[in-house]
């Protein structure tokens, strides 16, 4: 596909490819690209209009909000009401599985997800065990 790209996107390439062809075909070709190129346009107005009613539309929504008096919090439990509760509500903290103590000789837990703490990785790469720092 590249390569058909790179020869009609190159004057010396259509050359040698017309050089062949007679006069009419390539008059139908010019046709029937000219026809492509017009429906690309007609589809890119299409697109651009449509998105311009949605911008319009939106800015009337966010007038019409602000207008209301409705507050940021109550809007969203009005836009979040048929919402099923667990799909809005975030997960618990886990808790701490582990107790260490940094650099800085501060006491610090760890949940044991993510990123091991790098008091933690020291003391495990001198060859402590995480049953270690168990809480």
């Amino acid at each position: 596909m590249s390569e058909l790209i790179k020869k009609l996107s190159n004057l010396r390439s259509l050359r040698v490819l017309a050089k062949d062809l007679s006069l009419e075909h390539l008059e139908d070709i010019v046709a029937k690209f000219s026809s492509v190129i017009e429906e690309k346009k007609q589809e890119l107005s299409a697109w651009k209009k449509q998105e311009e009613e949605r911008l319009q539309k939106l800015a009337s929504v966010k007038a019409q909000i602000e207008n209301s008096g409705l507050s940021k919090e109550e809007l969203a439990a009005l836009l979040l009401d048929g919402v099923p509760a667990a799909a809005r509500k975030k997960r618990s903290q886990r808790p701490a599985k582990y107790r260490y103590t940094d650099e800085k000789g501060a006491q610090k837990t760890w949940t044991g997800q993510g990123r091991t703490p790098k008091a933690i990785q020291a003391a495990l790469d001198s060859g402590k065990t995480l049953s270690d720092f168990e809480i």
